[in-house]
């Protein structure tokens, strides 16, 4: 199983790469990530992750249908702003979504740590739904729960995995720096229209 995995991560490492660039390729690499990490986290009994993999594969569509509908002259998505109102109520959502799908998790399934499985699962799709609608705020979110996940994986010892969510730390630090300039610079260029 080990050469999936680390097909896998080359690939979600490109997908993370042309996100945090900007390009809208990022979302069929994406689903080729996804379709393959799907097998990886069902043979680790990581229940909550593989559902996550399906659920991103909808939220991939729907991403790249949203850039494709906002990409400036240059072919780059444009960020938009997120409101605090909406951030709030995502991530309460995301919190009640962590706790039904642990008890879930919990009461009927072998999961390995459904709790933290389920957690990670709710907020990533947080942050894949605000990446989709091109907030900046979804690196932010990237950073908390890759950083949980490198634990995650190293318990499960899915070594490979461990590396890559490493990596994807040092893309959406990347990611966030290039998305913060590019909301910048389009705000700096409203201000002056």
């Amino acid at each position: 199983m080990s050469w999936i995995e680390l097909i896998g991560a080359l690939i979600s490492a490109w997908a993370v790469w042309l996100t945090a660039r900007r390009k809208p390729w990022c979302w069929p690499i994406g689903l080729l990530s996804v379709t393959l990490y799907a097998w990886i986290f069902v043979d680790a009994k990581l229940y909550s992750d593989a559902l996550l993999q399906v659920a991103f594969g909808g939220l991939i569509v729907y991403g790249w249908v949203r850039w494709l509908q906002n990409l400036g002259d240059d072919g780059l998505v444009q960020i938009a702003p997120l409101p605090a109102t909406q951030a709030v109520t995502h991530l309460l959502l995301g919190a009640v979504g962590a706790l039904v799908l642990g008890f879930a998790m919990h009461r009927w399934t072998d999961a390995a740590l459904p709790w933290l499985d389920a957690a990670l699962t709710a907020f990533s799709l947080v942050a894949q739904w605000w990446q989709g609608r091109r907030h900046v705020a979804a690196w932010w979110l990237w950073i908390v729960v890759d950083v949980i996940y490198i634990g995650e994986y190293v318990y499960k010892s899915l070594m490979i995995t461990s590396v890559l969510y490493a990596g994807f730390i040092v893309l959406a630090m990347i990611g966030l720096r290039s998305w913060q300039q590019a909301s910048r610079q389009a705000h700096a260029g409203f201000e002056t229209t």
